[in-house]
């Protein structure tokens, strides 16, 4: 299999939630693999804070649980700049709190912030992707698409949307040349782990529970990334690739 399936030359991708953590670390990776990233945040300074740590990008503002303001900004991009020919749907957040006392704004925040970031960003770069007749939707989400721990079920429930959504969006939009795959990752050193990764009986836990016996570097997510980004994957579609040490393989 030659290298050159895996060549990102010659594209564009747009990462939502990427100044910090995995979404950094991945537009990181695709434009070391040849994109050209589009860096996506709602903060103007961590924004820039992070086009200076990756290089050359664009900076693209939005929120995206904003659905209006998520189209004009994609159309305005697309017209404007030119085509996004691969989309990382990674804006995300947590709340941990035992679900009898979990409070309804937060739940309702998570959905928008986890699910509805999802639907629109992909709906809005995917009606130019059809008109192409290509694309790739990358959407991350969980090992908790699979499993669940006390205290985040909402969490939980916002990870296994994302699972059937990029099916569905696969179901919908494969027959106009898409891909449309996501990435579970499993723990990951990363700021919004940050709780989890100082309590050193969590992670003397995770050390045990995961095959592999530590926490994941976010780096260990690009490969994932570039694959179904990449020609690599063309017939690759509604899969959801698990990036987690072993932990969902192991009882």
């Amino acid at each position: 299999m030659s290298v050159q399936l895996f060549d990102l030359t010659g594209k564009r991708a747009l990462v939502t939630g990427s100044s910090q953590g995995i979404g950094l670390a991945l537009a990181r990776g695709l434009k070391a693999a040849g994109a050209e990233v589009v860096l996506n945040g709602r903060d103007e300074a961590k924004l820039k804070a992070a086009a200076e740590d990756v290089g050359t990008v664009h900076r693209l503002a939005f929120d995206a649980t904003d659905h209006a303001a998520v189209k004009a900004a994609v159309d305005a991009f697309e017209a404007e700049t030119g085509a996004i020919d691969i989309l990382v749907n990674n804006a995300g957040m947590q709340h941990r709190t035992p679900l009898e006392d979990f409070p309804v704004d937060a739940f309702e925040r998570l959905m928008r912030t986890n699910v509805s970031t999802v639907f629109n960003v992909g709906q809005a770069v995917a009606r130019h992707m059809i008109g192409r007749g290509r694309g790739k939707i990358i959407n991350i989400a969980s090992v908790q698409t699979a499993l669940a721990r006390p205290g985040i079920a909402p969490y939980t429930a916002t990870k296994g949307a994302v699972a059937n959504l990029t099916k569905g969006m696969a179901t919908d939009w494969a027959r106009h040349g898409l891909q449309c795959n996501a990435i579970a990752p499993g723990y990951f050193d990363t700021p919004l782990n940050a709780a989890l990764v100082s309590d050193p009986a969590f992670s003397a836990w995770l050390e045990k529970r995961t095959p592999a016996g530590r926490w994941g570097k976010v780096e260990e997510l690009v490969g994932a990334c570039i694959f179904l980004a990449s020609d690599a994957s063309s017939f690759v579609n509604g899969h959801v690739l698990y990036v987690d040490g072993g932990i969902t393989a192991s009882l």
